[in-house]
């Protein structure tokens, strides 16, 4: 245990998450997220009480050994603390940076306290490894013969990859973007993973052998058939990518748009801005514009943010759902139960404003087909969600984005060639991992739906076993 009574004599150094200051971050696209001083984060350690029963590992799908490298890092025995944590998470930067921290809500001090700071702790932890050089290209020692494909290089597809690699099979990690990184890349802006991380680990990744195949649209490149020839296994990972629409009237309009689309476009902008161009044709652009974001999730606040960033004239974002009860994980949730919403996110922190318990009914727009407005009333609630009376107005928009989460995987041509079972939402049927095909396995959001780069991760890794069996099977 770190400290019997440290958790009595020392409180959290800051409530959330350390952040810059929102004034300051609106004007670029670097990390919004701070480390604190080395310092600091051992004395932060120092709180964790190491229960007998210790509920962070039970918020934390990938089983985090959460105390063990609390412990560590108060004693100054960094280099174990990242061994502790590289033994079951393959990218601690990607859930440092990006993860709400589940494990913290599960933290028995947020019973009457506040929590821990896992997430601070852990970032420190993997920043320190690349900064020593810990990090280091793993040799794989006894080669299998055997090999695999890896449809999507998203946080799922590369945590398979590291770990079927690791076990001595030949892996090949298909990305029909033109970068690897899939929705670590170009999903999340910058200024929440900037992708010089996602650069980092995809080296990593490459020097332990692995190899990255950018452009190709597996199903339309290479045919499914094609790839089974070459290959003993594979892995799709290829997300959930199918949007829920907006069903309204003027749903269609010009200016209405996915918020994934919205945010793909912001991102190669970014990544054009370092050398290119800062614009391309065609591009999704809140500058000047009065946005309004239909959705209360994370995707919506990302898009919240990067339209302060152009900037936008204005940003609405319209949430059906009532404001959360509480300013507390335990208040909103119950411990030890993450929250699904917060009073605030990040995004409204730097501006705009959010409208709870909020129907979308329309959209208006004009002779040019142009959307000009939102129709709106006020929702009566869960679970009818229908309207009061009385409560109708129309919202200035020229740009709205649809941020009202994910259905399914995507059937494109790869899905519509290999035919493989869904469950009833639509997901591919694998509850060992295989799917109804022989030799074709499916791991996170393709799997599961769309969810955390923690469970993708951990989607991952349990996949990355289920394959490797099979593989030892076939002598």
């Amino acid at each position: 245990m770190p400290d019997p009574q440290g958790f009595l004599r020392i409180g959290r150094a800051v409530h959330g998450d350390p952040h810059r200051d929102p004034a300051e971050r609106v004007h670029d696209y670097h990390e919004v997220f701070t480390l604190l001083p080395e310092p600091v984060v051992q004395q932060q350690a120092q709180r964790c009480m190491a229960c007998g029963v210790p509920f962070c590992h039970n918020g934390c799908p990938l089983g985090n050994l959460i105390p063990e490298w609390n412990d560590l890092v108060y004693q100054g025995r960094w280099r174990e603390a990242y061994e502790r944590l590289d033994y079951t998470n393959n990218f601690p930067e990607f859930t440092g940076y990006t993860c709400p921290a589940p494990c913290e809500s599960a933290c028995v001090l947020e019973i009457n306290d506040d929590p821990v700071m896992i997430k601070q702790i852990e970032l420190a932890i993997i920043e320190r490894a690349f900064e020593e050089g810990w990090v280091e290209p793993r040799a794989v020692v006894n080669m299998t013969g055997r090999s695999v494909a890896v449809i999507g290089s998203g946080p799922a597809g590369m945590a398979a990859a590291a770990q079927l690699n690791l076990a001595g099979h030949k892996v090949v990690i298909f990305e029909r973007d033109e970068q690897p990184g899939g929705l670590l890349r170009f999903g999340i802006p910058d200024f929440k993973l900037e992708k010089k991380f996602v650069d980092r680990r995809v080296r990593v990744l490459e020097a332990e052998g692995i190899e990255f195949r950018c452009n190709v649209d597996v199903g339309v490149d290479i045919t499914y058939d094609e790839l089974r020839a070459e290959y003993d296994a594979v892995v799709l990972a290829v997300g959930s990518r199918l949007h829920r629409e907006l069903d309204v009237p003027g749903g269609k309009l010009e200016g209405v748009h996915l918020a994934m689309d919205y945010l793909y476009d912001r991102n190669r902008v970014v990544a054009f801005k370092e050398g290119k161009r800062d614009r391309f044709e065609g591009q999704i652009t809140a500058a000047g514009k009065d946005v309004v974001v239909i959705g209360g999730g994370d995707t919506a606040a990302d898009c919240i943010a990067n339209a302060h960033r152009e900037p936008a004239r204005s940003v609405t974002q319209l949430d059906r759902y009532p404001p959360p009860a509480g300013t507390r994980a335990r208040e909103i949730a119950g411990w030890p139960e993450a929250p699904k919403r917060l009073p605030s996110t990040y995004a409204l922190d730097e501006g705009g404003e959010r409208r709870f318990d909020v129907i979308t009914l329309g959209l208006t727009g004009d002779e040019e087909g142009r959307v000009t407005g939102v129709e709106v009333a006020r929702s009566s609630g869960p679970p009818e969600f229908g309207t009061v009376p009385g409560t109708e107005e129309v919202l200035p928009a020229d740009l709205v984005l649809v941020a009202i989460g994910f259905a399914r995987p995507e059937r494109d041509a790869l899905l519509e060639q290999i035919d493989a079972a869904e469950d009833r939402a639509g997901n591919l049927l694998a509850p060992t991992y295989e799917t109804s095909v022989p030799g074709v396995f499916a791991c996170g959001d393709a799997r599961r739906g769309q969810s955390l780069v923690v469970w993708a991760i951990n989607e991952a890794r349990e996949c990355a076993a289920a394959v490797h069996q099979y593989l030892a099977a076939l002598g």
